[in-house]
């Protein structure tokens, strides 16, 4: 379902977002289980952000009022972006490392952080998204397999390549 749902962004086709709800459902209760509570959380907030990112497909608009169309940041949109990880990593890992019994608070805390701000990107059209989302894959595959997850850190394997499959099919768009 999850490679699903990569194969239907990179085709910018729409209903790739309600089988990103589905995904992030079921991710979220084996998080659960690993001890990887902050990624657990983020697929609770995934899949709320896919359910946002299916809108913004659908009737989105840039601030000029024209559609959604794929799009690179800005210089300000890059150090936006920058911050944004730079903020939520240290207030993610504190948090877990504080307030959960995570044997790995600051690991689990990079890819929560970074997949927000990745789908943020991805639900606005950004080209750019498709890099975080590789940075968060090559991330998630030493913390699945530490955590002994071996299907999901080969699975996050498949997705570096979809991005870059994704990342080479938005940049031709017009």
């Amino acid at each position: 379902m999850a490679v699903a749902t990569v194969l239907f962004n990179i085709r910018q086709v729409h209903w790739g977002w309600p089988l990103a709800v589905l995904a992030s459902s079921m991710y979220c209760v084996l998080f659960w289980q690993s001890r990887l509570y902050g990624n657990a959380a983020l697929h609770l907030l995934l899949a709320s952000l896919a359910l946002w990112g299916w809108w913004q497909w659908l009737r989105g608009t840039r601030p000029d009022g024209s559609g959604l169309r794929v799009c690179r940041l800005s210089r300000r949109g890059w150090l936006r972006t920058a911050v944004a990880c730079a903020l939520l990593w240290p207030a993610t890992g504190l948090f877990l490392q504080n307030f959960t019994d995570s044997d790995v608070p600051w690991w689990d805390a990079f890819p929560t952080s970074v997949s927000l701000v990745a789908q943020f990107l991805l639900a606005r059209k950004f080209l750019e998204n498709w890099a975080l989302w590789i940075v968060v894959d090559v991330v998630g595959i030493g913390l699945y397999g530490h955590k002994g997850l071996w299907l999901t850190a080969g699975l996050y394997a498949l997705f570096i390549v979809l991005c870059v499959a994704g990342w080479r099919r938005w940049a031709r768009q017009p």
